[in-house]
């Protein structure tokens, strides 16, 4: 069968620079090839923003529902495995990513999510923030949404990490008691987020952790949340802004 390869690179490189380079594959239906994009770029920070930008808009257009935050922080970890053989796959109509490589692999797999645990060498200290923190909160934040992350060898060397979400999102049962299931229900913490969200246009779970002084994986909580309740949606690069029934709620709660 034919593989129909799409090719994207990102930034300029010198003579003596080399791009870092992933595949991108993506199964409308497993029957047939997978539709390949092979992405590039030069610098580390718009290789990670790449890879996790189209794996997010692919995720997307097929209708998955895993967050960009959680799929930027699984990329980040890649350069435990200085970015090789990289393959990107999206199955399940987008709700199952799983990302490999072929790296040196995790010798201990049961302290992979435990806060504080990180393989990370001297060398890769320089690049990546918060060590020992990216795996512990994608486990948290995606369970969250009733999903999964696992962690097994690939095949010869490297890792593969997978991040599965329920197809069918389960609905927050608001019928005629919408008032109180997106508004009362809400922590004075989580009321604080919206009005954040409000007075930015558009935040992260980075920008919220930051301005209220929570932990990253409570950010992402609240917003997400917050989102489950349609008050605010996803926008641009995985941040969150207010929607028309979100500020509704707002007017009513400034006005009672």
């Amino acid at each position: 069968m034919a593989v129909f390869l799409e090719k994207i690179s990102e930034g300029s490189v010198d003579e003596d620079q080399e791009k870092s380079v992933a595949r991108l594959a993506i199964y409308d239906n497993l029957k047939v090839s997978p539709r390949v994009i092979e992405l590039s770029a030069a610098g580390f920070d718009d290789f990670i923003s790449l890879l996790a930008s189209k794996a997010y808009q692919s995720s997307q257009e097929k209708g998955g529902s895993i967050p960009f935050t959680v799929i930027k922080e699984v990329v980040e970890n890649l350069i435990h495995a200085y970015f090789k053989e990289i393959t990107i796959t999206i199955l399940d109509e987008g709700n199952t990513i799983r990302i490999s490589d072929q790296g040196p692999g995790i010798q201990d797999k049961n302290k992979v999510m435990l806060p504080g645990f990180s393989t990370a060498t001297s060398k890769m200290r320089d690049f990546i923030k918060g060590v020992g923190s990216g795996l512990p909160v994608v486990k948290e934040s995606i369970s969250f949404l009733g999903g999964t992350i696992s962690v097994d060898d690939n095949i010869d060397k490297g890792t593969v990490i997978t991040l599965r979400v329920p197809a069918d999102k389960e609905e927050v049962p608001i019928e005629n008691d919408k008032e109180e299931a997106s508004w009362n229900k809400l922590t004075d913490r989580q009321r604080k987020v919206l009005f954040l969200v409000t007075e930015l246009g558009s935040v992260g779970p980075s920008r919220v952790a930051s301005e209220l002084s929570i932990s990253l994986s409570t950010a992402f909580r609240d917003l997400a949340l917050l989102e489950k309740f349609g008050l605010i949606k996803t926008v641009a690069n995985g941040k969150r802004a207010l929607t028309s029934d979100g500020l509704e709620k707002l007017d009513h709660y400034i006005d009672s």
